[in-house]
């Protein structure tokens, strides 16, 4: 019997969709995280960024409690929970990094797109640790959706400086984050993987503020923030529910995805939060996109459907018995 392939029409449609809908939960924080920071004068809401971070995953936890209680604990038992604990610390290193992405004075349209690197080292994560086959098709999806980035991003019109390396630095971890929790679905359940991501989240962040805080004198210029616990009052206090409320549903949403479809054939579906970023932004805070967004946004969606109509037409001969 021929190995049936984990990207069979069903696996690939469903991968697709959760995939596509965490995109947009994806795009919707990048748009909370840029605002709730951005200081009063400019129209954001002030609040410090380090901050934000801390309770936007504390409240992810808490919002995730109801869910941890329907599964039963039982459920979240583990062999990996090195992995586990490598996996949250990576992520939540990840947020800090691209946090200060933005202290550095890196543009958000940079910060965002430059994530779009993120499939290229998954690719290659995939290929070297967990034995996934990078076909050519794979390949060439990533590298037309992170050029679709690239244009969305206006980089060539811009220009580059060396802050621009701290969103690289970013996806490189996030990669990370991505590929262990495709080493991770091969036996545990979105519901593990969710949970545990978002209640060892937490405790990393606090590691990290510490040890922050701890190195302020040998660290660059904004990267210790302080300590902040004081929470927002008003519309910032809901926009940080909801970023909490968001961040817990784009990780559940990812989680599944990973369950059913290959990682590597997924990544052209999430570059979709660089334009879905910009609509978002459009529509919620006026930032009307450039002329460069249209034919960038194209050659993302493009490499999308490429990807999924090569994918789906493999399927049916996978399934064939030898």
């Amino acid at each position: 019997m021929s190995q049936i392939s984990s990207s069979s029409h069903s696996a690939a449609t469903s991968g697709a969709l959760f995939m596509l809908v965490a995109s947009l939960a994806f795009a919707g924080t990048n748009t909370l995280q840029s605002v709730l920071p951005t200081p009063i004068e400019y129209g954001g809401f002030g609040m410090s960024s380090t901050g934000m971070a801390f309770w936007q995953y504390l409240i992810a936890s808490i919002l995730a409690l109801p869910l941890i209680r329907r599964i039963g604990l039982s459920k979240l038992k583990t062999r990996h929970p090195l992995a586990h604990e490598i996996r949250a610390f990576v992520s939540a290193l990840g947020v800090h990094v691209f946090v200060y992405g933005f202290a550095a004075g890196v543009p958000i349209w940079q910060m965002v797109t430059l994530l779009a690197t993120g499939p290229l080292f998954i690719i290659l994560g995939t290929t070297l640790f967990l034995g996934e086959r990078a076909s050519s098709a794979r390949i060439v999806a990533a590298l037309v959706g992170f050029a679709g980035a690239i244009i969305v991003s206006g980089v060539g019109v811009e220009g580059l400086s060396w802050q621009t390396a701290v969103p690289i630095i970013a996806a490189a971890l996030w990669a990370t984050t991505d590929i262990l929790t495709k080493y991770l679905a091969r036996e545990e359940t979105p519901e593990t993987l969710t949970i545990s991501l978002l209640v060892l989240m937490t405790p990393n962040h606090l590691a990290i503020l510490l040890a922050v805080t701890a190195l302020s004198g040998v660290l660059p210029a904004g990267v210790a923030t302080g300590f902040p616990f004081s929470l927002p009052e008003g519309n910032a206090l809901w926009l940080l529910l909801l970023l909490g409320a968001l961040t817990a549903a784009a990780q559940y949403l990812l989680a599944f995805a990973y369950k059913v479809a290959d990682a590597a054939y997924l990544q052209p579906f999430g570059d979709l939060k660089v334009p879905l970023s910009g609509l978002v932004g459009w529509i919620a805070l006026g930032q009307v996109p450039s002329a460069w967004f249209w034919p960038g946004a194209a050659l993302i969606v493009g490499a999308s459907i490429f990807i999924y109509w090569v994918e789906n037409r493999r399927a049916p001969a996978s399934l064939q018995a030898a």
